[in-house]
């Protein structure tokens, strides 16, 4: 057999298998997803499974929408552990060898999100009575995107699962960096009626 036959019918069985597969994926996306890696595939997994409750897209749709002041968090950029502390000073939270006092339970928690992600700066909601529920939000979507690594990694090394909740911390990091952290302090409405004398 000649090359240039073994050639044709090699491109041949290659388009057959392009196109079979191709069929079976109801989307571009779905089909897009399945010819990639298989890291690529657990990302994409993963992602869609959370969907709205993605963590980046809670922080860019509920949290940046309010009024909101930064705060520059002391961590380093990758996946940090992290504990929240009662002391007799309050509440910290506790980075690495950092500390860092916090006014609240609730606020401990919302930071301590962005925290373990390594975000170095985040927008904290100016109006202390929404801080908790957004906390409730933001832990719900970590821990829940923590258990879908395991699920997309189930008959995986654990090396692999390491990889994809690493890609997964490193997105989630890069996300909220694009989005910003907001102003430093919170815009006011100056508009004050006084009446003349």
């Amino acid at each position: 057999m000649s090359f240039e036959i073994w050639y044709k019918k090699r491109v041949n069985v290659s388009a057959a298998i392009t196109a079979r597969r191709g069929a079976n994926f109801a989307t571009p996306r779905a089909a897009k997803v399945a010819l990639a890696s298989p890291l690529q595939r657990g990302l994409e997994e993963v992602r869609e499974a959370l969907g709205e409750m993605w963590l980046p897209r809670l922080y860019r749709e509920r949290i940046l929408k309010l009024r909101t002041r930064s705060h520059a968090l002391p961590v380093q950029a990758k996946a940090n552990r992290v504990e929240i502390q009662h002391t007799l000073l309050g509440v910290e939270l506790k980075t690495g060898r950092r500390r860092i006092l916090c006014p609240d339970l609730a606020t401990a928690r919302y930071l301590a999100v962005f925290a373990r992600a390594g975000c170095t700066e985040v927008a904290v909601p100016y109006d202390i009575t929404k801080i908790s529920l957004l906390a409730d939000e933001l832990e719900s979507s970590w821990h829940r995107m923590l258990l879908l690594v395991e699920r997309a990694a189930a008959e995986r090394s654990p090396a692999f699962r390491t990889r994809v909740r690493s890609a997964l911390i490193a997105d989630i990091r890069r996300e909220i960096a694009e989005a910003g952290a907001g102003t430093v302090i919170p815009q006011f409405n100056q508009n004050t009626k006084q009446r003349r004398a």
